[in-house]
């Protein structure tokens, strides 16, 4: 389980195709401080296990699934990537319940400057997504816990403070970007409950 709170930018230094799925290598510092071999980290918000650990470094081996649901497969050497440790059980719960199991990619709309660093993000999230969707609501967007300030047919709209735009990779996100999108996992338990008794 994770927060969505980013702990560092990792920096991609290759993804290796593989006969099924591909395999990861990030290079990192501060989430390596404690990581162990087959630990879960989230990276964009996918819930990945650590191998391969070298200094400097970690490998996670990406599933067909993972690859087909995320944006991870669009990753290159270079690319930056959001990293964030499992909680402990001492962690300040400071996002959200973030599993790491990204439902689907959404569309970067627009990145729009409010002054101050302050930027307005819209997402166009997949319309199968958009019951688990509420204004106030948590989303995970990237891995990055966001609360939801608008709705407006399939796009949310969420606010980006300066120290989430300067710790992600939000702040160099570009429109027509595919995003990690994880809803609400209590929503989705909601739903399930309420039609179990219809």
């Amino acid at each position: 389980m994770f927060t969505g709170i980013i702990e560092e930018l990792g920096t991609v230094e290759s993804l290796e195709a593989r006969a099924a799925g591909a395999r990861l290598r990030i290079g990192c510092a501060k989430v390596l401080e404690d990581l162990s071999e087959g630990a879960s980290i989230a990276v964009n918000g996918v819930c990945l296990t650590a191998v391969g650990l070298e200094a400097g470094s970690f490998a996670a081996d990406l599933a067909p699934e993972t690859l087909r649901r995320s944006n991870l497969g669009d990753l290159a050497a270079g690319a930056r990537v959001n990293l964030e440790r499992s909680v402990t059980p001492m962690t300040r719960l400071s996002g959200h319940i973030v599993q790491g199991h990204v439902d689907a990619t959404g569309e970067l709309v627009s990145l729009e400057a409010l002054g101050d660093g302050n930027f307005w993000l819209k997402v166009r999230v997949p319309r199968e997504l958009d019951r688990y969707l509420v204004r106030k609501g948590s989303i995970a967007i990237d891995g990055i816990s966001l609360t939801i300030a608008a709705l407006d047919d399939d796009v949310a709209g969420v606010t980006i403070i300066p120290h989430t735009c300067s710790h992600t990779t939000l702040g160099s996100a570009r429109a027509g970007a595919r995003l990690n999108i994880e809803v609400d996992v209590i929503a989705k338990h909601v739903e399930k409950l309420i039609a179990s008794r219809e």
